[in-house]
């Protein structure tokens, strides 16, 4: 087995130096590994997609961000990750700060005494190659676990570029014109998105050093239907959860990787919609196995194969063995989700709406999940989330009102149903 050193080595494959800086280059050959005790550890994550309209199409020019990201595990020290992945130039953030949020006092304000500097190689800035990535020095800050946290950009002035973001973000970003990283008020940041840009990651150094799980997913991961700012997605409720229940304080970090729109071998380009991203087969590489101390996966996608694709249960079935295979082949516990109901969803033009042929795909798909031995653990969400007077549709208290995404009730539906034994190591309840 490899050494200590040898495993943190394993972790990061390749650092690339620059002037000033020191970036994080993930490798698709990366091996996952298991973390030790008091160990860094995900603690939240968004995945990245290319430039769509509005901001992540200008760019930024000397103007600062403001974003909030929901924790699932704490820790007593933080790093960002920050992402240019799909920038087509080099990406300057001349300063980049963490905090705790304090929303009574004002809108994007920070708790007075808790804003704390980022820096990169013991610099203030970094410069991100076109199609690379930073990863932070450590912060010392005591990370809360299943609370928000601040994190704040300053992009001084370049040349305008398309920005590598994150579209759903389902929480508020506050934007402003010049350097206001280290400010606590917000005042100054009157420019309102619900996108989250550059930023890819919040690791911590957890004191059990569990791990994380990599939840791999479509529009019903992300949230869409959740309430902004509320923090109401399945993940959030499974974070919490697990923070509450798991023995000894042992729970794994939860690192959201849902994409809306997101399939399985096909990108948001063949739609003409470059924010919906990479297909799920591209994206592992990237959006798992660069996650810091993934142990777990769950893969959540297929539906959007079924209803936007139109694939074959063949075809989806091929596509998720190849990927349980990948998985396991780095190292990885593979769990698989049912797909959800989604009858009667209003299509968008030129998109067949539901028809009983093509719910017969989605079960196909659930009988293959439901009786594989392809996978180390199911979580039937059809089960869960269908309507037992029709079990084509979601039951009527879950459904958000588009009839294939849950409400916020729906959402914590689905985490009360994870079996936590698949997330928790299996010596978790020996000492």
């Amino acid at each position: 087995m490899n050494s200590p050193r040898q495993r943190q080595f394993l972790m990061a494959l390749v650092t690339l130096v620059t002037v000033g800086s020191t970036l994080l280059v993930a490798t698709a050959n990366s091996q996952a590994v298991a973390p030790e005790p008091e160990a860094w550890v995900g603690s939240w994550s968004a995945a990245l997609t290319p430039a769509g309209a509005g901001k992540s199409k200008d760019g930024f020019s000397d103007q600062t961000i403001r974003m909030f990201v929901h924790t699932s595990v704490g820790g007593t020290q933080a790093r960002i990750r920050l992402s240019n992945r799909y920038g087509t130039a080099p990406l300057t953030i001349g300063r980049a700060t963490l905090a705790l949020p304090w929303p009574e006092a004002g809108p994007g304000d920070l708790k007075p005494g808790s804003v704390v500097d980022a820096t990169f190689n013991g610099q203030k800035w970094v410069t991100i190659p076109s199609g690379g990535s930073a990863v932070s020095d450590p912060v010392p800050m005591d990370v809360p676990a299943a609370q928000d946290v601040a994190v704040t950009l300053y992009v001084p002035e370049q040349k305008p570029g398309p920005a590598t973001w994150h579209i759903y973000a389902r929480e508020t970003a506050y934007i402003g014109a010049g350097d206001h990283a280290s400010e606590a008020s917000g005042a100054k940041l009157a420019e309102t998105r619900n996108n989250w840009y550059y930023l890819t990651g919040l690791d911590v150094l957890n004191r059990t050093g569990q791990g994380s799980v990599v939840v791999l997913g479509d529009s019903i991961t992300d949230g869409l239907k959740t309430t902004v700012n509320a923090d109401r997605r399945w993940t959030d409720f499974l974070g919490a959860r697990l923070v509450k229940e798991a023995p000894e304080g042992r729970a794994p970090g939860i690192l959201n990787a849902g994409l809306s729109g997101n399939r399985l071998t096909l990108n948001g380009a063949d739609l003409g919609v470059n924010e919906l991203g990479m297909n799920g087969a591209s994206r592992f590489h990237f959006d798992v196995l660069g996650q810091t101390g993934v142990r777990t996966v769950i893969l959540a996608l297929g539906i959007n194969d079924v209803w936007l694709s139109q694939d074959t249960a063949d075809n989806i079935i091929a596509r998720i063995q190849q990927m349980a295979s990948v998985a396991r082949q780095s190292g990885l516990k593979i769990i698989v989700c049912t797909l959800s109901p989604w009858n009667a969803f209003e299509s968008a033009p030129g998109v067949v709406a539901y028809t009983p042929i093509l719910d017969s795909v989605r079960l196909q798909v659930n009988s293959y999940i439901r009786t594989s031995t392809d996978f180390d653990g199911i979580i039937d969400f059809d089960a869960v989330l269908r309507d037992p007077a029709n079990p084509t549709k979601l039951r009527p208290e879950w459904d958000s009102g588009d009839h294939i995404h849950p409400n916020d009730a729906g959402n914590e539906a689905m985490a009360k149903a994870v079996p936590l034994d698949l997330l928790l190591d299996d010596d978790s309840d020996e000492d």
